[in-house]
């Protein structure tokens, strides 16, 4: 039975803490958290900080649904309007890239420690003046790194494809889980990504069946790439969800909505809303 998440990234302007209680409050069963400023950024936290955070979790009844290492603003030390995803594992620059290799290690050890079974990464994007191909060569060595570390902690990597980015289909991500056929690397499926790209959702789902580790779910108005609230857009959900569960999927669907970070109460209370009627019509 699938089960229903929040993403963190919507209360940014809330502390990782408040962003639990205000999640949990609303009804949700899990919750994905952001392992980046201001939430779960590996280099500012500290061990008693998530000593506290496992017990707020265990307090609240919510369960880490996946640990959303897709962006790295904490790099920077500002904020973004826009995810980042650079430095990224593909970065032809070697220490950006070693830097983003350890930053994800330093993910895993944090999803570990909160008996979270799941990691979010992407590609980043394909960076001028370094070819795809090239790009690729890069990547596939980092995910070797990363896997041998996914493999010790027990973690499973969820990558992310995204319009833009050098994974950036659904075609892409399932030939390079092809060719490492690694239990610990599968997919964090984005719906709305599969969306905007247009891709046909029986064919996505029917072909990465059994390799979907978690789902992020958004609405998408007119082709736009804009987190919407769920029920708001031209998404038909209900036939997606359907689809998710006639192939066996019963992990976490999360609520993604980072455009929201003015109303993130409001956003998680329509969503969740909408979803509970959908989710229940299409459990086993």
């Amino acid at each position: 039975m699938m089960k229903l998440s929040f993403s963190t990234n919507a209360y940014v302007r809330f502390s990782v803490f408040e962003a639990v209680e205000h999640i949990a409050a609303i009804g949700y069963e899990g919750i994905e958290i952001l392992a980046d400023f201001p939430h779960l950024y590996p280099y500012s936290i500290s061990r008693t900080d998530l000593v506290t955070l496992k017990r707020t979790l265990e307090r609240t009844g919510l369960m880490a649904a996946n640990i959303n290492a897709n962006t790295a603003m904490g790099f920077y030390g500002r904020d973004f309007w826009e995810p980042l995803f650079e430095p990224s594992i593909a970065n032809p620059d070697p220490f950006m890239r070693k830097w983003r290799v350890d930053y994800t290690r330093q993910c895993m050890d944090m999803a570990a420690a909160l008996g979270c079974r799941h990691v979010s990464i992407t590609s980043g994007r394909a960076v001028p003046g370094t070819p795809p191909e090239k790009g690729m060569e890069f990547l596939k060595s980092s995910l070797e790194e990363i896997l041998t570390y996914a493999e010790k902690r027990g973690v499973h990597i969820g990558m992310e494809y995204e319009p833009g980015l050098l994974i950036e289909n659904f075609e892409e991500l399932e030939s390079l889980l092809d060719h490492y056929q690694s239990p610990y690397l599968g997919v964090n499926l984005d719906l709305g990504h599969s969306f905007v790209l247009g891709e046909n959702p029986d064919k996505v789902i029917r072909s990465l069946s059994g390799k979907i580790f978690h789902v992020h779910l958004e609405d998408i108005r007119s082709s736009k790439h804009y987190h919407l609230i769920p029920g708001t857009g031209d998404m038909d959900i209900p036939h997606t969800l359907g689809l998710l569960s006639n192939h066996g999927f019963s992990g976490y669907v999360t609520i993604e909505l980072y455009t929201y970070p003015h109303r993130p109460d409001e956003a998680a209370r329509e969503a969740i809303q909408y979803m509970k009627t959908i989710m229940n019509e299409h459990s086993p």
